[in-house]
């Protein structure tokens, strides 16, 4: 191996995923491209435009990494059901893998609630803005939290305290029930009568739904609720991962975290975090980057309590989304237990 190519940057799951697709040309991409859902195709779109230079070597990579995939978990054509449910359930978790298993499999068609994670929030806030608030509730469940919470910010404030208890009270949901759901979103329903119950909602969506949105709103909808029902409210509190609970995140999960994160984001996050989630940082990186974090730190000026909010909202975001993707794992209040 030459110095130039043992100098270049070693690939991530999505800048291969990205160097593959435009290597197989547009209409071979567009075919995968259908089969994901919004967010993938928006990671993945973002990775295939942010990429400037791909050497051969590593596109031959790339392609040697997919055949020996491909070779050591089935034969073309040969238990391709079972390998295709396998990936998907590995690649997007189980949720949003049923939701395309029978589609891909049986040709079945887009439903409507699937067409709203296409749409804009505010779109889909106007679409069920008249509808009846278990409609309202059901969508907002069904929707993925970061999405749901913009959502809902459409809505005022009492509006959105009934969804959300609703959402909390969700277990599952009959299949009639969606059956008129995607009917009144004119749009075919996929399964028909032998689609079984959904499940969705639930006091960990709701957590999950509050976890994205502003910390004001959040404040607001928790002492609301907290009127209402205190054990609900104690409950939902006990499941939302909060900034600081990064302290919680084993040293490894910290690390992994900071590579995605920019240095400008990562000050403002800083300018109103507690001294312990701040030493965790500085000791999860090299003693010259600490250094420089803590001089660009107390260099910032005064900033905006709700610039601080955005970047650290910006930061739970990755940490969700890298938590989600089984690449680190998150302590705290919204964290899963080891055993």
């Amino acid at each position: 191996m030459s110095e130039e190519v043992a100098k270049r940057p070693k690939l991530s799951k999505l800048d291969k995923a990205a160097i593959f697709l435009l290597s197989l040309g547009e209409s071979d991409a567009a075919a995968i491209l259908k089969h994901m859902g919004p967010k993938e195709v928006q990671r993945v779109g973002s990775a295939m435009a942010g990429l400037r230079t791909v050497h051969r070597e590593q596109v031959q990579q790339v392609m040697g990494d997919f055949i020996d995939t491909v070779g050591d978990q089935t034969g073309l054509g040969v238990g391709a059901d079972g390998y295709i449910r396998t990936m998907l359930t590995q690649a997007l978790g189980e949720d949003k893998a049923n939701s395309l298993v029978d589609r891909i499999l049986l040709g079945g068609s887009t439903s409507g609630l699937d067409s709203l994670k296409w749409m804009e929030p505010r779109a889909v806030a106007d679409v069920i803005r008249f509808e009846h608030p278990q409609i309202q509730a059901i969508v907002v469940a069904y929707l993925d939290p970061d999405m749901a919470a913009e959502v809902i910010t459409y809505f005022d404030h009492k509006v959105r305290l009934d969804v959300l208890l609703r959402v909390a009270a969700l277990n599952t949901v009959q299949p009639s029930a969606l059956k008129e759901l995607n009917e009144i979103l004119e749009k075919q329903f996929a399964g028909n009568s032998n689609t079984t119950r959904a499940n969705m909602g639930g006091i960990k969506r709701t957590a999950d739904i509050m976890n994205y949105l502003e910390s004001s709103t959040e404040s607001q909808l928790i002492e609301a609720i907290r009127d209402m029902d205190e054990d609900l409210s104690s409950k939902i509190e006990d499941l939302m991962f909060v900034f600081d609970n990064l302290a919680e995140v084993d040293d490894r999960g910290i690390q992994a975290l900071l590579r995605e994160i920019s240095s400008d984001v990562l000050i403002i996050a800083l300018k109103g975090a507690d001294e312990a989630i701040k030493d965790k940082i500085f000791k999860n990186m090299s003693k010259r980057a600490s250094e420089l974090l803590q001089d660009d730190l107390e260099a910032k000026g005064p900033v905006r309590i709700s610039e601080v909010e955005a970047a650290q909202k910006e930061i739970l975001t990755i940490a969700r989304r890298m938590a989600d993707a089984g690449e680190i794992v998150l302590g705290g209040k919204g964290g899963e237990e080891m055993i």
